[in-house]
């Protein structure tokens, strides 16, 4: 214990054990010991003791879209970084579209590296992209560090990311299980949205009827049917049908290799709420009715459901027009996930173990990222602290990320991070903020 530089001492520390008093050491910005709340602080360390307030593992996002280069307007890493620290984040993996180029080959990657560097406050990682004409790219991806391979069902909403169709994603699919890769989809089949009514307007009841269940359950049921073809791995991002739910829960019993995330906005709003001309709300797949999210809530709690991150995916304010059918489809989240989904979460009786189990340790082993995700012994030492029940009322203005646009304005949330810390530096307290610490993270073979 002689080296240890750092002690954080609370009385809730979330552990994989469970919640006690406890006094973490830290050494060269790893966890080395796990200790009882009265342990004696190394002659040299310094302790930092938080109190009454909680001590949980830094989250890890893995579906954020900074946008960095070539949208650099919509969202960078420096405001992006900043956002997900000031929520306790402290490891995202950047998705391969809306930046240009996309992160779609190995001299697209260095590049998207390249403008992040000096810019990250928090650990970041790469996905990389699946298109019709780039699988001979995707195992120099893979073997560049990328943590898998996004691919749309649908139209993704930027020219230079095409989708896939039925056959296309077999191809990409079989080559990335050659590999042992990871395939993550956005699941919606355009069959049944070319089908579906589209109005336009402001009016989010004819957004809704535009975007149906049944273009996720379908899209779903045929990512099941060909990963389990293959035995290939595969995740579906963004869920917000529940009615894929048994179709997904059959397809694990069955030991299909599949996981499943869903957001923050499908599990704290709803479409009932969403007044017209608010495309703040709007994100595709859509926010769904409460009795739709209530089932999300369940499956969460039985593990139908594995994890829950961000989709991250700000635009300026100019595209977020009152036509739905127009605007730009995407919820800016990173600074208050934490607080929306714990402050749904403990209405509904889960606690902030469930929380962290969601929004860290799961994400954390869907990419690999084996020193992410807990407060045990060799992880790295990333931390929030957290006072779970002071609230606030969600102010754009003190919102970090680019366009402080947001369909939290004037919520109030419990959950106060107090401060947020990265392999044993505090990076943001209070609002103030370090220079940058963070460090670009490859999948570990």
């Amino acid at each position: 214990m002689s080296d240890v530089e750092l002690v954080l001492r609370s009385t809730r520390v979330i552990t994989p054990e469970g919640t006690r008093a406890a006094s973490v050491a830290v050494s060269a910005g790893t966890i080395t010991a796990v200790l009882p709340y009265d342990a004696g602080v190394p002659a040299g360390a310094r302790l930092e003791d938080v109190g009454d307030h909680v001590l949980l593992p830094g989250l890890v996002d893995t579906h954020v879209h900074v946008n960095d280069p070539g949208r650099t307007e919509w969202e960078g890493f420096w405001t992006a970084t900043r956002a997900a620290a000031a929520g306790g984040i402290t490891t995202l993996v950047d998705m391969p579209l809306n930046s240009l180029p996309p992160t779609t080959t190995v001299d697209n990657l260095r590049t998207k590296k390249e403008v992040a560097a000096d810019k990250a406050h928090i650990d970041v990682g790469f996905w990389g992209g699946a298109l019709p004409d780039n699988v001979k790219d995707l195992r120099p991806l893979h073997e560049a560090g990328v943590f898998g391979f996004k691919a749309f069902l649908s139209p993704s909403g930027v020219d230079e990311f095409p989708h896939l169709g039925q056959d296309q994603l077999a191809r990409s699919l079989a080559e990335i299980a050659s590999f042992g890769g990871l395939l993550i989809v956005h699941a919606e089949d355009p069959h049944h949205l070319d089908a579906a009514p589209q109005h336009g307007g402001p009016r989010y009841a004819d957004f809704l009827a535009s975007r149906p269940r049944d273009a996720e359950d379908t899209a779903i049921a045929r990512l099941i049917a060909q990963a389990k073809r293959l035995d290939a791995r595969v995740h579906v991002l963004h869920l917000s049908s529940s009615d894929a739910l048994p179709l997904i829960a059959a397809a694990k019993a069955e030991g299909v290799r599949i996981t499943v995330e869903t957001c923050p906005h499908y599990l704290t709003l709803t479409a009932e709420e969403v007044p017209d001309g608010a495309s703040e709300f709007k994100c595709c797949p859509p926010i769904r009715e409460s009795a739709n999210q209530d089932l999300l809530w369940q499956a969460l709690a039985d593990g139908t459901v594995d994890c829950v991150v961000t989709d991250h995916s700000p635009s300026t304010a100019d595209l977020k027009t009152d036509d739905f059918a127009t605007a730009w489809g995407g919820i800016s989240g990173l600074q208050l996930s934490l607080a929306a989904v714990w402050t749904e979460a403990r209405r509904r009786g889960h606690g902030l173990e469930d929380v962290v189990r969601w929004m860290s340790t799961r994400t954390a082993a869907l990419v690999g990222l084996g020193r992410k995700g807990a407060i045990e012994v060799g992880r790295d030492a990333d931390f929030a602290v957290l006072a779970p029940d002071e609230t606030f009322t969600v102010d754009p203005a003190a919102l970090q990320h680019r366009n402080r646009v947001t369909a939290y304005a004037g919520k109030t949330l419990s959950g106060v991070v107090k401060s947020t810390w990265l392999r044993g530096e505090r990076i943001v307290a209070d609002g103030e903020f370090t220079d940058p610490k963070g460090e670009l993270l490859t999948r570990i073979p």
